[in-house]
């Protein structure tokens, strides 16, 4: 996971460009047809970008239209009281949600930037900033619930917060539950609970309270598969298997597992698992209609060790690369 430092900072810049050098231009051999865009979080340049998945080269600097739609928080004026400059480093989250007929991107970064961003104006309908200029609280992923308010796991921070962001896109009203290393959240829709990884178990929180001044009731918790017992599991990435109803995707430090709701069980049983399953991987999740899965693992030689220009491709195997770029997660664009 991305921890970093003001150093840090200087140091990963000089990196930006030893990315991957690809030849022949951004429009290389085209990917199978109907995939949906893929969303990342581009670290290099500090932007959340919606990808051509019909190109599997993507090399902005020489075919621009490869991106379809771009954020950043830096010098836009509704953004300006949560201080992008230093709060949107390392953008660690972006998943695409459907809230009240509209489309929201949900998004955060190491040094304490939170948004929920509607696409594709880039309209704020809230953002807050948790500790902006450092990680010790370390926005790690977001969630919108049904009643407007927005979750946030906070890994250094050790706790998920639930922010009273209904109030209005300036509320810094908020509850919080600990959880070491919190990692993932995802609303689960058909139980009206919450889940949330750490770095050692799965929790169900229930929220109570009103929508002004809500809180989080932890219902129960489930160990994380470890690879070395007396070992950390590592939780990192916690997302909803598109085409199987009841069922989550995990990765930890070691492994990639499907988490299925109703037996409390963490398998390995899904198609492709042979490939899908492997270390460090950063994020994972499926397109329902083709079955694609992509992932992210971290690459060598580029600016941040958690960095990498490649966008892995599943069932069958494939990839997107990026030239000079430094992606740390991606998703398939899939309103839910």
């Amino acid at each position: 996971m991305p921890h970093g430092s003001r150093r840090g900072i200087l140091l990963g810049a000089a990196g930006i460009g030893a990315g991957l050098a690809l030849g022949g231009g951004g429009r290389a051999a085209a990917a199978p047809p109907g995939l949906p865009p893929v969303l990342i979080t581009e670290q290099a340049g500090k932007r959340l970008l919606v990808m051509d998945p019909r190109v599997q080269v993507w090399d902005p600097a020489v075919d621009p239209d490869v991106v379809r739609w771009a954020f950043s928080p830096l010098g836009d004026a509704r953004y300006r009281d949560v201080e992008p400059d230093i709060s949107w480093v390392y953008p660690s989250e972006a998943k695409v949600r459907r809230h009240r007929g509209r489309t929201f991107v949900l998004t955060t970064a190491s040094f304490g930037f939170v948004g929920v961003v509607e696409w594709p104006s880039g309209r704020r309908y809230w953002a807050g900033a948790l500790g902006p200029g450092d990680d010790l609280i370390n926005p790690h992923t977001a969630e919108i619930l049904p009643d407007g308010n927005v979750a946030v796991a906070c890994s250094t921070g050790a706790r998920v917060r639930l922010y009273a962001a209904a109030l209005g896109p300036h509320s810094t009203r908020y509850t919080e539950a600990e959880l070491k290393g919190a990692h993932g959240l995802h609303w689960d829709s058909a139980r009206e609970v919450l889940w949330a990884m750490g770095d050692d178990e799965l929790v169900v929180y229930r929220v109570a309270g009103s929508r002004v001044r809500p809180s989080l009731v932890r219902q129960f918790g489930v160990a994380l598969p470890v690879a070395t017992p007396g070992k950390s599991a590592g939780g990192h990435d916690l997302f909803p298997v598109a085409g199987v109803p009841g069922r989550m995707w995990v990765t930890t430090t070691a492994s990639v597992f499907q988490y299925d709701i109703a037996s409390r069980s963490f398998v390995q049983d899904f198609a492709g698992a042979s490939e899908i399953v492997r270390k460090s991987v950063k994020c994972v999740g499926d397109d329902p209609r083709s079955g694609r899965v992509v992932t992210t693992v971290p690459e060598a030689g580029l600016g941040e060790t958690w960095w990498t220009t490649t966008v892995s491709l599943h069932r069958p195997s494939g990839s997107f690369k990026y030239v000079n770029g430094g992606i740390y997660k991606a998703r398939w664009w899939l309103p839910r």
